[in-house]
């Protein structure tokens, strides 16, 4: 059965006439999120060099309407097990076997979802009465070169290949190509595979809420609010469990602001459910675990998990902080090898899962992804790291790979978010913003207040965001919440970074001359970025002057920000300039995160840890009191009167 076609129209082979007007939609991506917003509104992109495709997403590259037949009966593709999760797995490996009678090393295999893939599921708008729509109109989830695993192929004809596959709601179809990526012919197609329970509610991630005692938990399922009803079922361990409803939303093509989103990149997301559970007790662990009560009153449940509820504002207690940016995700079994797009992204994840127990919460500051509207690389990122947000705070930031779009109400007129424009991002991961669409809040945990911002949005003075920033700067009590951080993807501090710097601007155009005053007034510890794949620390600083000679141990009175890029989540990485600022006063490129541990409200930690060796190659501390918060430095105190 390997070699049937099926379900195929085999009198539609013949090459597509609109190849090159398509590839240049399916290709509208940017490479790396390096690009920014200037005067003019052009789009700076870095400079690549000549046949170098770092950071392009591998998708983007499959020439996917190019798709010509050429199905050759004495070919085949078969893989194994055609079942997988027989015993409530949803990450599974299996073997594709391929046989072809005219190997060549371009050959390759990809990774079709549902597994029925050919022309008769394309909507109406891929194609037209003049133009011939294409034999394929999705896109693979992941491709493999047919010698990855047997260098001998392009002589035997014969190669085994390890795929993993997660529980995505849908069977799965192995497809043999020949001519490479960018003219690719179908040679054959495997077997159907699937999953025992493809609809199952998979990859939790939990989120603060609106208050201090309440966690929210979203997931993903197959089902939709007339077949089942979601809860989660909770409760302290070892303690009595109680069941909380969950709200169900999803979205449709039509959602999508352009391609690959709407096109080749399209795939339904499931449905995404969120409950609140409210009330915690600070400190305490609950455990829970996600449920769906189908009509016939069966139930369908997840495995259990467990979480740590968040500490009261301002109790004095251990608190460990995780920040960093840029991430993305990657395939385990080495495919999607086309780029290396982002080479670091799992050695972060499994640093942070092997530390998960002195992990408090998580602070992912934008580019979560890079899925750049294939949509099916949302529920890949979510299986990666759903050791970590199943068990502690995942929370999000906006960043152009999430929301670019042109005409869309984004800052940046770009094309980065592949089409998605922020409607994956607010519906995939929880945020306790007033208005999702509009990406900035704050959420306490315990001795910290984070103030996050959303670059995708303008942030000036006089805006909406700029009064929402500092509303959230001026209502910490400080007494209470010592420890005043400040997060946003794009760098509205300080980089030295080489694009920036060729700008002369070594930050976003526009980025601090706004908010500099109020990171001043308000006496902001710590200001963080992503955007910038690599790590760099800035002295404390104020317009351009470090106001301390100090660079690892800073005590007493705090007369500025220090500004931090931890934008090496994982990522291909960004260069530096040669020019030596006055104010960086460490630079790496290199992929790694950034761990702050309060000890209580008087002593801070921080710590810059590379994730290939999760070893500290950065740190410095705070030692204060409330009354160095309360000091006056230069643009910090209200004026006073001489009256008594």
């Amino acid at each position: 059965m390997g070699s049937r076609m099926v379900g195929f129209r085999a009198t539609r082979i013949g090459e597509s006439e609109d190849g090159e007007a398509r590839l240049e939609v399916s290709e509208g991506c940017s490479e790396g999120g390096v690009g920014r917003w200037t005067g003019s509104r052009a789009w700076r992109r870095n400079t690549v060099t000549a046949g170098d495709h770092t950071g392009v997403q591998p998708l983007s590259r499959v020439r996917v309407h190019a798709v010509t037949f050429a199905l050759d009966e004495s070919a085949s593709v078969n893989a194994l097990p055609a079942l997988l999760g027989m015993h409530g797995e949803h990450i599974e490996w299996l073997n594709v076997e391929i046989r072809s009678p005219k190997p060549s090393a371009d050959d390759w295999v990809g990774v079709f979802s549902p597994a029925k893939f050919n022309s008769s599921t394309c909507p109406p708008e891929f194609g037209n009465n003049k133009e011939q729509a294409p034999l394929i109109c999705s896109s693979p989830i992941k491709y493999h070169y047919a010698n990855y695993s047997s260098p001998d192929y392009a002589k035997t004809g014969k190669a085994i290949l390890r795929f993993q596959l997660i529980n995505q709601r849908s069977d799965f179809s192995f497809a043999l190509f020949s001519g490479g990526i960018s003219s690719p012919k179908l040679i054959a197609v495997s077997n159907t595979v699937s999953f025992a329970n493809p609809r199952a509610p998979v990859y939790p991630r939990l989120a603060q809420g609106k208050s201090w005692d309440e966690m929210t938990v979203t997931w993903t399922s197959g089902y939709d609010i007339d077949e089942a009803a979601p809860f989660v079922e909770w409760g302290p361990k070892n303690g009595p469990k109680t069941r909380s409803p969950a709200g169900t939303l999803t979205f449709s093509r039509n959602d999508m602001c352009g391609s690959p989103a709407r096109t080749f990149g399209w795939r339904h997301p499931g449905y995404i459910h969120t409950s609140f559970l409210k009330d915690l007790w600070p400190n305490s662990v609950y455990t829970y675990k996600l449920g769906h009560q189908l009509f016939d009153g069966t139930y369908v449940w997840s495995k259990l998990y467990t979480f740590k509820a968040s500490p009261y504002p301002g109790q004095n207690s251990l608190q460990k902080v995780i920040i960093f940016g840029d991430m993305g995700k990657a395939e385990r079994d080495g495919s999607n090898e086309y780029s290396n797009y982002q080479p670091g992204s799992l050695n972060t994840t499994d640093q942070l899962i092997k530390d998960l127990d002195n992990i408090d919460i998580v602070f992912h500051n934008g580019d979560i992804t890079y899925a750049n509207g294939y949509i099916s690389q949302w529920d890949q990122f979510t299986s990666q790291v759903e050791p970590i947000a199943s068990t502690v705070p995942y929370m999000i930031t906006s960043g152009n790979h999430e929301r670019d779009w042109p005409g869309s109400g984004s800052f940046y007129n770009t094309t980065d978010s592949g089409g998605e424009c922020g409607v994956l991002a607010e519906t995939m991961f929880y945020v306790p913003a007033e208005n999702r669409a509009k990406f900035w809040y704050a959420t306490d945990y315990g001795m910290f207040r984070f103030c996050i911002a959303d670059t995708e949005h303008d942030w000036r003075e006089g805006t909406e965001q700029y009064r929402f920033i500092e509303q959230c700067l001026a209502s910490v009590d400080r007494r209470k919440q010592p420890w005043l951080i400040f997060l946003a993807h794009r760098v509205l501090g300080y980089s030295s970074s080489s694009f920036y710097a060729q700008e002369g601007s070594f930050e976003e155009p526009m980025g601090r001359e706004s908010l500099q005053k109020l990171w001043q007034k308000y006496r902001v510890d710590i200001a963080f970025y992503g955007h910038v794949h690599n790590y760099e620390r800035s002295c404390p600083i104020y317009e351009n002057q470090c106001v301390s000679t100090e660079k690892s141990h800073y005590t007493g009175t705090m007369n500025g920000t220090i500004h931090v890029v931890a934008g090496g989540g994982g990522s291909h990485l960004s260069d530096f300039t040669t020019l030596q600022t006055r104010w960086s006063l460490y630079r790496d490129s290199n992929y790694g995160f950034v761990k702050l541990t309060a000890f209580n409200h008087s002593s801070l930690l921080f710590e810059y840890k590379r994730s290939n060796d999760g070893k500290v190659h950065d740190s410095f501390t705070i030692s204060r009191d409330y009354r160095d918060v309360l000091a006056c430095v230069h643009d910090s105190c209200s004026p006073t009167t001489m009256a008594s």
